[in-house]
């Protein structure tokens, strides 16, 4: 199991660079709520997924996935809903950073517990 929160963790940590970059790749870096949201978002995330790297903890998927709805719903809060690309960009990568925590979540939660033996 694991392995498979370290993959989920890598994956946010490539969607958080991804996030920082996309005003400059996807051209809204002159839309400053929208590219704002995406540079303090993406460093957010960054931080979360890297902590989760080092030593896995529930609190940081929970922190991931409030992040990732925020991206996800930012381009109606920060009024940029009327344009395209930072909505796309925005909408797509929060809706896959908090799958990604949810699922890490449930794969935490549907495993076994330990148990020991006295």
């Amino acid at each position: 199991m694991k392995r498979n929160q370290a993959i989920g963790d890598v994956l946010n940590l490539i969607l958080a660079v991804w996030l920082f970059l996309s005003p400059w790749i996807v051209g809204f870096a002159g839309l400053m709520p929208a590219a704002w949201t995406a540079w303090l978002s993406a460093i957010a995330i960054a931080i979360f997924a890297k902590a989760a790297l080092s030593a896995f903890a529930e609190w940081e998927e929970w922190i991931n996935l409030i992040l990732g709805v925020w991206v996800l719903i930012s381009p109606w809060i920060v009024r940029v809903s009327a344009e395209r690309n930072p909505t796309v960009v925005l909408f797509l990568t929060g809706l896959v950073v908090a799958i990604i925590a949810a699922v890490e979540l449930w794969m935490q939660h549907r495993a076994p517990s330990r148990m020991t033996t006295a």
